[in-house]
């Protein structure tokens, strides 16, 4: 006998059907997957997946909508603790590099996103999510200059582009390993040379 998806709300099957494209990506090719599989993934009929979602497209920017909203909490309460620029930044580096060892499918999609040539609603969300990012990250740069933590002449652009690109690199290192935990286990090392770079030298 067969059986029956209970039915759910319709923010929360965009959500679980979110959590299914993620999962998939994790596991193949992202570019392999077709809303055929999704369905299957989740027990529902083609049909059903797109009374939720027009298109493909249409279901990759809600992925990327997803990832920029648990990004942002996390870098929200990150900043919201009482701690100084460096411990935040230390904060938000591990932090960033456990949501993508908790979430390998986002990187392979978010790779295969910035391929494209073509201009999509998911990319603009990523370009967004980095521009905020990355202003955060200015801001506590700034703010460890201000009360002695890192040397005064860093550049705050240049700090911020090499905080995201070192987590940027540990991820492309683990997906050629094919062991996405490599990220969580050399984070903090990387983070103790970035520290030393930009913290102010006694």
């Amino acid at each position: 006998m067969g059986h029956s998806v209970k039915p759910l709300p319709a923010e929360e099957r965009r959500e679980v059907t979110v959590e299914a494209v993620i999962a998939l990506a994790a596991e193949g090719n992202p570019s392999k997957i077709t809303t055929a599989a999704i369905a299957r993934r989740m027990g529902l009929s083609q049909g059903a997946l797109f009374r939720h979602f027009a298109s493909k497209d249409a279901l990759m920017e809600a992925v990327m909508e997803w990832v920029a909203e648990r990004i942002s909490a996390r870098i929200e309460k990150v900043l919201a603790a009482d701690t100084s620029p460096l411990v935040a930044l230390e904060r938000l580096f591990l932090t960033h590099a456990g949501f993508v060892a908790d979430h390998p499918g986002i990187p392979r999609l978010l790779f295969g996103e910035l391929q494209k040539g073509e201009e999509t609603a998911a990319k603009n969300i990523v370009r967004k999510l980095l521009d905020r990012y990355s202003e955060r990250l200015k801001g506590l740069i700034e703010q460890g200059k201000a009360c002695g933590e890192i040397e005064p002449d860093i550049d705050p652009w240049t700090a911020a582009a090499l905080f995201i690109g070192s987590i940027q690199g540990l991820v492309m290192q683990s997906l050629l390993a094919g062991d996405v935990n490599q990220i969580r286990r050399h984070a903090p090392g990387v983070f103790s040379l970035l520290r030393k770079s930009i913290g102010r030298k006694t």
